[in-house]
């Protein structure tokens, strides 16, 4: 037997992203403010200009002309964010908390994804989603709402 203390926590850790570029992040801001007009247009242009921007993406989501576009948008978001998940150590067992900024952009394109595929008759997608929200932030059915556009 050994007196070396053994760890029974069974809590994941925490992944946090890289932050954005202090002038992507202006310029979606920036975007976010133009006129309802020509929002979509603006944050397009943050999209085109910074195609790894997670939260550009899921705010072109949330501008979609459609369900179908909303889709569309989210899911690069969400595809990327794995990608960049995943470069940050991620294994698929960590939270990936709404309390850090940098995350919270593809938390947003994980939601509008579950939004969206429930909109365009994908149930299962749309379940799945919603459970990997609950397990990414298990404060989700909290935050949710006040991450929603």
């Amino acid at each position: 037997m050994t007196d070396i203390p053994v760890s029974l926590s069974s809590a994941p850790d925490e992944v946090v992203l890289d932050p954005e570029p202090s002038d992507a992040l202006a310029a979606l801001e920036h975007a976010l403010a133009a006129p309802a007009s020509s929002r979509r247009d603006a944050v397009s242009d943050v999209v085109a200009h910074w195609p790894r921007f997670l939260d550009a993406w899921a705010r072109l989501g949330e501008l979609g002309r459609d369900d179908v576009e909303a889709y569309a948008c989210a899911r690069v978001g969400y595809h990327r964010g794995l990608d960049r998940l995943r470069q940050n150590g991620w294994r698929g067992s960590q939270y990936v908390r709404w309390e850090h900024p940098e995350n919270r952009g593809f938390l947003r394109a994980l939601a509008g994804m579950q939004r969206a595929a429930a909109a365009i008759g994908e149930a299962d997608e749309a379940t799945r989603c919603e459970q990997l929200l609950q397990q990414l932030e298990p404060s989700w059915a909290r935050i949710g709402s006040a991450a929603q556009p």
